[in-house]
């Protein structure tokens, strides 16, 4: 359930933020700082999330792209202090990756059905095993999108609950060990940078 705020859901807030904070491209020829540098980062994105994909799948880099810097906008702006953040929720990361893993998997049938079907049986598998191998093939092709969003909403959880664990530890021992506080401060400060790192790379 999403946590509400004056009659107002978070979750709600939070999802469409990092489009408001996304400048719009103007109709001048030359545009300001900012918005150069939000192309050039777009495009060096975009060229390192293609560079192991063929050409075909190019087709699809305004929505990998839009929704790789969608993630990594929501991760990083749930780091901030009172904030919400979506992508700890397993309904929104199982709303994003089932009809994505269904196309990917659809669209591979449709124009590669003997690949599609190759990767559901190793290559020199012995006779007896291949029974077996299919349907664990299978089951491993269809929990596909639950284990990824749950491994998402786990990781971020659990940096979540960390940081908030230390921070009021800290908080409490600045009064009563100050030493000793200052020591899990640092800490804390330590975790917050990893946390930045988990959020980016979960996208």
């Amino acid at each position: 359930m999403s946590l509400v705020f004056m009659g107002i859901p978070l979750a709600a807030i939070a999802i469409a933020l990092p489009w408001v904070l996304l400048p719009t491209p103007t109709a001048r020829w030359t545009s300001n700082r900012f918005l150069g540098l939000q192309g050039w980062f777009i495009n060096r994105f975009t060229q390192q999330l293609l560079l192991p994909v063929n050409l075909g799948g190019h087709k699809w880099a305004a929505l990998l792209t839009s929704l790789m810097i969608f993630l990594i906008t929501l991760n990083m702006l749930g780091l901030l202090p009172y904030t919400f953040t979506p992508t700890t929720q397993l309904s929104i990361n199982l709303g994003l990756a089932t009809p994505l893993w269904l196309a990917t998997v659809i669209i591979g049938m449709r124009n590669q059905p003997t690949h599609a079907l190759g990767h559901l049986l190793p290559e020199g598998t012995p006779g007896p095993l291949i029974p077996v191998l299919i349907i664990i093939e299978t089951i491993s092709l269809f929990i596909r999108p639950l284990a990824l969003g749950v491994r998402l909403t786990a990781n971020l959880t659990a940096g979540h609950l960390l940081i908030q664990l230390i921070a009021t530890a800290s908080f409490v021992l600045l009064s009563l060990m100050p030493a000793v506080a200052v020591t899990v401060t640092v800490v804390l400060f330590l975790l917050t940078l990893l946390e930045v790192a988990v959020a980016m790379i979960q996208a």
